[in-house]
């Protein structure tokens, strides 16, 4: 997805560089190597990679072009907003409840001093009650895959710590 991250505000020196007004959608992660500014001439969107950019304070940069490298091309640019391309932040903590099959399980019980530890064996995604099978001291048990259920994750590490109700693990 791309989005509006800055202007060309003017001329800078006389090898075609350019100063550059960052909006604050301008990525802290930018790497002009890699990725173009994006600029809209004559109707046709047209990638900038930079020859050389240099932030200069929170809002301000210098750049300067392959292809527009003598300050009358470069003039050419002047006034014009850039897009970068972006992630869609959204996407970095989304996940789904099937992506934790296979994660160690602590599964307690308010109020019970023991711990139960196993594994998340399969999920049963069902619209009006998704479930996890544990397999859980020596026993497969369905559990509720709710959110008021789950203490915590711990993607790195594959883990993930269960406060369930009581009687919700008892088989007798």
């Amino acid at each position: 997805m791309t989005t509006f991250a800055g202007r060309i505000n003017k001329l800078f020196g006389t090898d075609g560089g350019v100063m550059l007004s960052l909006y604050d959608a301008f990525p802290d992660d930018f790497d002009p190597q890699t990725s173009p500014l994006i600029v809209t001439i004559d109707g046709l969107d047209v990638p900038l990679y930079c020859d050389r950019f240099e932030r200069r304070g929170v809002n301000g940069a210098t750049a300067a072009f392959a292809d527009f490298d003598t300050e009358r091309r470069a003039r050419e640019l002047v006034g014009k907003e850039f897009r970068v391309e972006v992630q869609d932040e959204g996407d970095d903590d989304e996940f789904y409840l099937e992506d934790l099959v296979g994660f160690e399980v602590e599964a307690t019980i308010p109020g019970d001093n023991v711990s139960h530890s196993g594994r998340i064996t399969d999920f049963y995604d069902h619209e009006a009650n998704p479930l996890f099978e544990l397999e859980v001291d020596g026993r497969t048990v369905l559990v509720p895959a709710v959110e008021e259920f789950i203490a915590h994750i711990d993607f790195d590490a594959e883990r993930i710590h269960l406060v369930l109700p009581e009687g919700l693990l008892d088989l007798e």
